[in-house]
């Protein structure tokens, strides 16, 4: 199972890249997380924001490859534990399928990629920078893999 996560914006800070590929080398290959970034639709001063998003759905709609099993990250999502996770992780990895993350950008993600999303799942209530996100996602799901392994990680 690849496990892709379409984020909107790019050009993170070195230690994103290093927070990140810390969980990443650490998960095997039936379990691995790849990165796509998604470039920000064009804002400004009096930025059309519905513009902005929409152009940023697309960029995320152009990347699916309409077999994966889709998950879109939304603060009005629903919040998981990591015992949670791990769960949802096996079921994925049972299932047989891909699995897509999405993140949208500054204003979230188009309401119609919202709704063709098979599962919404908030990582926090809290209004989270995107390259901490990054990090925090990794980190969760190398602690998930952790569990469903039974590796002492997740004490």
């Amino acid at each position: 199972m690849k496990i892709r996560l379409l984020a909107v914006g790019s050009k993170m800070p070195a230690w994103v890249e290093e927070g990140v590929d810390t969980y990443r080398k650490r998960l095997p290959r039936d379990f691995n997380l790849e990165i796509e970034e998604i470039a920000l639709g064009q804002r400004g001063k009096n930025a059309d924001i519905a513009k902005a998003r929409a152009q940023e759905a697309q960029r995320i709609r152009d990347k699916l490859r309409g077999d994966e099993y889709v998950v879109a990250l939304e603060v009005k999502g629903k919040p998981w534990t990591t015992e949670q996770l791990a769960q949802e992780a096996d079921a994925w990895r049972m299932a047989g399928r891909d699995v897509v993350l999405l993140v949208g950008g500054p204003d979230g993600l188009e309401p119609s990629l919202s709704a063709m999303a098979d599962k919404k799942w908030s990582i926090s209530p809290l209004t989270l920078p995107h390259p901490l996100v990054r990090i925090m996602l990794a980190e969760q799901l190398y602690r998930a893999w952790t569990l469903l392994i039974g590796h002492p990680y997740h004490r």
